[in-house]
């Protein structure tokens, strides 16, 4: 049995054709808000889609005092629960790094399309979603594979020239150009 913390998935199996498409923003600019328009959209277009959130925050999922969280405390490497409408699977880094994207991404059932949001590394097309409001700077030029830029006004001259720049209320514009750009993996 292969114990390393990140084993690489069974290469036997036919290849995989999801596209990953990420949407980028500093925290409170609307990344949630728009992907709960965007989500809607996409499946009313027929796709299948998942998403990777990355936080960096530590997370939890699970409630102290319950059997997963008592048993993950303990040692536990992954927890699976199972319920009568979900389940999920927890796992523990103790120490190790994060893994990469790409093992996330073999992790996940076949689908059409996979959002991340909020992986600030690897080099796939994301696009940031900016408001003026909160008073920060956008992460277009700093961050990797960020392609266009998502605002509710006008966006600072210290965004990048070459930039797609979309309206952030227009839900069918930002899918196709998700789709449009989606990374084929």
């Amino acid at each position: 049995m292969d114990t390393t913390p990140h084993d690489t998935a069974d290469t036997t199996t036919a290849p995989r054709t999801m596209r990953v498409f990420g949407i980028a923003g500093h925290s409170g600019m609307g990344k949630t808000t728009l992907l709960e328009r965007l989500l809607p959209e996409l499946r009313r277009r027929g796709l299948s889609v998942s998403l990777i959130k990355h936080s960096h925050k530590d997370i939890e999922i699970d409630r102290p005092g319950k059997d997963s969280y008592r048993l993950r405390e303990a040692g536990c490497h992954e927890v699976l629960l199972l319920g009568n409408r979900r389940w999920a699977l927890m796992h523990e880094l103790r120490g190790a790094d994060e893994p990469p994207l790409d093992y996330l991404l073999d992790r996940l059932q076949e689908c059409d399309l996979v959002l991340v949001e909020g992986f600030k590394g690897g080099d796939f097309p994301k696009l940031e979603i900016w408001r003026a409001e909160p008073g920060r700077a956008p992460l277009a030029g700093d961050w990797p594979g960020i392609i266009g830029i998502a605002s509710d006004g006008a966006l600072p001259a210290s965004v990048p020239p070459g930039l797609e720049r979309l309206d952030l209320a227009d839900t069918g514009a930002i899918a196709d150009f998700a789709l449009a750009h989606a990374a084929r993996r």
